[in-house]
C-alpha cells in the first residue's frame, strides 16, 4: 500500500519501528455501533485499557484522502459525532472512500486489511459478522469471513454476532481454513451469550500460549488470520432465550422495512438496544473493554517474544 494513503499517527508509527504492542481497533462500532455519547466514551476507554495493559492503540478510519491508523482525541471525537453520517468501510469501499476524500468509518474486515498493511497483527473488535440468517435466499455473507481466509491478523472478539446463523458462519471458517480458538472454554461464543451451543476449534487460556499459536499458525506459511473468541463476562452476559426473542422481532421489522446488507447490522444492533432498554448496549460495551484487556496482551507477548 502506497504510503500517501497510509498514514500511521506518530505514537503509533514509532511503537512499530521499535517492535512495541500495537492493537488495532475498528471504527464502524463508534461511527454505527453505537449512539452518541456512549461510542466517544467507549473508544476512548477502550484505548485507554489497551495503555493500561502496556500496548498502543491504533484506531482505524479513512479522514482527509487517507487510511489513519492511529487517532487524535479530536478526531475520535469527530468521528463519533459523525455517526452514520461516516460511510462504512468494509474493502470494496475503501479505495471510493480515500478518493473522494470522504470521512469513514472501517469494518472488521477492511481494518483487518488496514491492520495488516501497517504491520500490525492483533485486532480488538465486538464481535464478527457472518452468515446472517436466511442466506440461502439473500446471500447475505459478511465480508469479514472471506478477510479472515486471506488475511493474517489475530481478531480478539466475543464470538460472532448473536443476529447471525452460527452454524454456518463457522462452517465457512472452517472451509476458508481459518481457526477459531476459545479463550477460557471449549464453547464458541455468541456476543450477548457465553455458550451458542457450538464448539470452536480449540481453546487455548493464557495470552502466551495464544501468542505461541499465532506464531506457529503464520511461521508455518499459513496465510489466514486468526479468531480468538473471548466470551463475556458472566455478569454482562444476557441469557440466549431472552436475546432471541429481541432478535426474532428485530428481524421481522427488518423485513418489513426492506432493510438488507450492509445496513442490516447498524439497524439490529439499533433495535435490539431500543427492545432490551439498554440492556445490549451495556452488555455490547462491557464485552468490547473485556476483548481489550485480552488483545493487549496477547499483543505484548508476541511483541516480547518477537
Amino acid at each position: 500500500m502506497q504510503a500517501e494513503w497510509l498514514r500511521c499517527s506518530p505514537e503509533v508509527a514509532s511503537a512499530l519501528k521499535d517492535g512495541r504492542p500495537v492493537v488495532a481497533l475498528e471504527s464502524t462500532i463508534v461511527a454505527h455501533g453505537m449512539p452518541y455519547p456512549d461510542n466517544l466514551a467507549t473508544a476512548q476507554a477502550v484505548e485507554a485499557i489497551i495503555r493500561e495493559q502496556g500496548a498502543v492503540p491504533a484506531t482505524i478510519a479513512v479522514m482527509d484522502g487517507a487510511i489513519r491508523v492511529g487517532l487524535t482525541p479530536n478526531e475520535l471525537e469527530q468521528l463519533a459525532r459523525a455517526g452514520s453520517q461516516a460511510l462504512k468501510l468494509s474493502r470494496r469501499d475503501i479505495a471510493y472512500c480515500v478518493s473522494r476524500r470522504l470521512l469513514g468509518a472501517t469494518t472488521v474486515a477492511s481494518t483487518m486489511l488496514c491492520a495488516a498493511a501497517a504491520g500490525i497483527r492483533v485486532f480488538v473488535t465486538g464481535g464478527i459478522g457472518g452468515v446472517h440468517r436466511g442466506a440461502a435466499q439473500s446471500m447475505d455473507v459478511s465480508a469479514d469471513l472471506m478477510e479472515l481466509a486471506r488475511t493474517p491478523v489475530a481478531v480478539v472478539c466475543a464470538g460472532a454476532k448473536s443476529i447471525l446463523d452460527l452454524p454456518l458462519t463457522l462452517e465457512v471458517l472452517e472451509t476458508q481454513g481459518v481457526p477459531v480458538v476459545a479463550i477460557g472454554q471449549a464453547a464458541f461464543p455468541a456476543f450477548y451469550t457465553r455458550d451458542s451451543g457450538l464448539k470452536a476449534d480449540f481453546r487455548i487460556d493464557e495470552p502466551a500460549q495464544l501468542a505461541a499459536f499465532l506464531r506457529c499458525h503464520w511461521g508455518l506459511g499459513l496465510p489466514s488470520g486468526v479468531v480468538l473468541a473471548n466470551p463475556v463476562p458472566v455478569a454482562d452476559e444476557i441469557p440466549a432465550a431472552t436475546v432471541e426473542t429481541w432478535i426474532a422481532q428485530a428481524l421481522r421489522e427488518a423485513g418489513e422495512q426492506g432493510i438488507q446488507g450492509k445496513a442490516s447490522t447498524p439497524f439490529m444492533l439499533k433495535r435490539l438496544a431500543e427492545l432490551s432498554e439498554g440492556r445490549s448496549l451495556a452488555t455490547n460495551i462491557a464485552l468490547v473493554k473485556h476483548n481489550a484487556v485480552v488483545g493487549a496482551r496477547v499483543a505484548v507477548e508476541l511483541a516480547t517474544r518477537g
